[in-house]
C-alpha cells in the first residue's frame, strides 16, 4: 500500500472516533463536524511532510477542538448563541457528559455511540442511513446520493435537516435505552451494510474496490458485535461482511479487471477471514428466530463452502432467498433470486421473475438487471438479445471496471464465444 493510501485509510479510521469525542465534549453535532474536516485536511497536509504524530486521534482532537473554539469565538457564532440561548433545553439535554467520563469511554464506545445517535428514532429512516454514512462513514453527500439514487441537491438538503434535528432535539450521546435498542440497532446495521457495499463495488470511479470503506464497515460491525453479542443479527451482518471481504482478493486483476466469482482463482481468497465467517454463521444461526442478515450470511456460506471445480447448491440457496424475500422483500433480492431461480430450473423461469422489475423504480433502468437479463438471456441461447443487454448495463453504470468487464461480455457475446464457465459468471 502506498504511504498517501496508508495516511487515507489511517484518517478513515480515526474520522469517526474524533468526531464522536468531539460531539461528546462539546455537543454540537454540525459545528463539530465541521471542526473534524478541517482537521483532516490540516492532517493530509502535514503529516506527509512532518511525519505521523506520536498520537494521531490526540493530534486530530486538538486541532479539532481548537477549530470549535475559533468558531464560537466568531461573530456569527456570538450571535447565534444570542438569538438561541433563551429556548436552550436543560442541562440534561446536552451531549457532553462529565468531564473525567473522558477517562473510562475508549474510542471504539466513541464511535459507537456516534452511530447510535446518527440512527436516533426523532431522524426517518433515509436520514438516519445519510447522516450516518456521511458522519461515521465519511462518504461524500455525491457517494451517498449515488447510493440512494437522489440527486445530490435532495441529499445535501436531507442531511443538514437531520443534523438540525439532532441539535433542536437535544439528543443524549451514548447507548440508546433498552426499548430504543432493537429499532436502532436494525438501523446501524443497515447503516453499515450499505458502507460495506459501497466498499466492495464502488458505485462509480476508476476503482472496482474501496477497501478503505470495506475495512471500516467491518471494524464498526465488530464493536457493534462486541457490544451486542447476544445479537444474532449483528452476528450475520459480520459474517456475511467477513465471507464477502474474504473473496476480495480474487475479485481483480492486478490491472484492476473485474474478475466475477465463478471465474476467481479461489487460492486468493482469504481463509482466516473465511473460517472466522463461517464460524459466525454457525454462532448467529443458533440465536432465537432469524433475519435478513443471517439469512444473506447463510447464502454466502453455501457460496464459500462449494469446492474448486464443484457444483454450488443451487437449490439452498433458491430456499434460503425464498425465505429472505418473504422476510424483507425488495427488487435486490427479487433480483438475486430470478439468478438462483435460473439456476435451478431454468434461464426462462429466471427471465419470467425479472420482468415484474422492469417496473420498478428503483431497479428500472439499473445495469444490474440489464446485465442479469443479459446472463439469463444468453443461458437461454439468445446471444443478440444477451449482447444488447450487456452494452445496455455498461452505459448504465458508472463504475469503470464494470463498463470495461459488460463490453468484454457483450463483444465475446456477439462473436459468439462461451464465456470461461461456458456461460456461468
Amino acid at each position: 500500500m502506498r504511504s498517501d493510501q496508508r495516511l487515507e485509510s489511517l484518517l478513515a479510521e480515526l474520522r469517526p472516533s474524533v468526531l464522536g469525542a468531539l460531539v461528546r465534549r462539546h455537543g454540537q453535532f454540525d459545528g463539530c463536524e465541521d471542526a473534524v474536516q478541517e482537521a483532516l485536511v490540516a492532517a493530509a497536509t502535514q503529516w506527509p511532510a512532518d511525519g505521523v504524530p506520536d498520537n494521531p486521534r490526540a493530534w486530530l482532537l486538538t486541532v479539532a477542538g481548537r477549530r470549535l473554539t475559533d468558531y464560537w469565538r466568531s461573530d456569527q457564532a456570538r450571535r447565534v448563541r444570542e438569538a438561541t440561548v433563551a429556548a436552550m433545553a436543560p442541562p440534561e439535554s446536552a451531549l457532553a457528559p462529565a468531564p473525567d467520563d473522558d477517562e473510562r469511554i475508549s474510542a471504539d464506545d466513541d464511535t459507537l455511540m456516534l452511530l447510535f445517535l446518527c440512527c436516533h428514532p426523532a431522524l426517518t429512516p433515509s436520514s438516519q442511513v445519510a447522516l450516518t454514512l456521511r458522519a461515521v462513514g465519511g462518504l461524500t453527500t455525491e457517494e451517498i446520493a449515488r447510493a440512494f439514487l437522489t440527486p445530490q441537491t435532495s441529499m445535501t438538503r436531507r442531511i443538514s435537516r437531520a443534523k438540525q434535528q439532532i441539535k433542536d432535539a437535544g439528543m443524549t450521546f451514548g447507548l440508546p435505552p433498552e426499548d430504543e435498542r432493537p429499532d436502532r440497532t436494525r438501523a446501524v446495521l443497515h447503516v453499515l451494510y450499505l458502507i460495506f457495499n459501497e466498499g466492495y463495488t464502488a458505485t462509480a470511479g476508476p476503482d472496482l474496490l474501496r477497501p478503505d470503506l470495506t475495512a471500516e464497515a467491518i471494524r464498526l460491525t465488530r464493536q457493534a458485535h462486541r457490544v451486542l453479542p447476544a445479537d444474532g443479527e449483528v452476528a450475520g451482518l459480520l459474517a456475511l461482511m467477513l465471507l464477502t471481504e474474504a473473496r476480495r482478493p480474487a475479485r481483480t486483476l492486478a490491472d484492476g479487471t473485474l474478475v466475477p466469482m465463478a471465474e476467481q482463482d479461489r487460492s486468493r481468497w482469504n481463509g482466516d477471514l473465511a473460517q472466522e465467517g463461517l464460524a459466525l454463521v454457525v454462532e448467529a444461526l443458533a440465536r432465537p428466530g432469524v433475519g435478513p442478515y443471517r439469512l444473506q450470511a447463510a447464502i454466502a456460506a453455501v457460496h464459500m463452502e462449494t469446492p474448486p471445480g464443484g457444483e454450488t447448491d443451487w437449490p439452498q440457496i433458491l430456499a434460503l432467498y425464498d425465505l429472505l424475500e418473504q422476510m424483507a422483500p425488495n427488487s435486490v433480492v427479487r433480483l438475486n433470486r430470478a439468478v438462483a431461480m435460473a439456476m435451478v430450473k431454468g434461464p426462462r423461469e429466471g427471465l419470467r421473475l425479472l420482468e415484474p422489475l422492469e417496473r420498478d423504480r428503483w431497479m428500472a433502468g439499473s445495469h444490474r438487471l440489464s446485465a442479469v437479463r443479459a446472463y439469463l438471456l444468453e443461458m437461454d441461447g439468445d446471444r443478440d438479445g444477451a449482447a444488447e443487454a450487456y452494452r445496455s448495463a455498461a452505459r448504465q453504470t458508472a463504475s469503470g471496471p464494470e463498463q470495461r468487464y459488460l463490453t468484454e461480455q457483450a463483444e465475446r457475446a456477439a462473436a459468439g464465444r462461451e464465456s470461461p464457465e461456458g456461460g456461468r459468471r
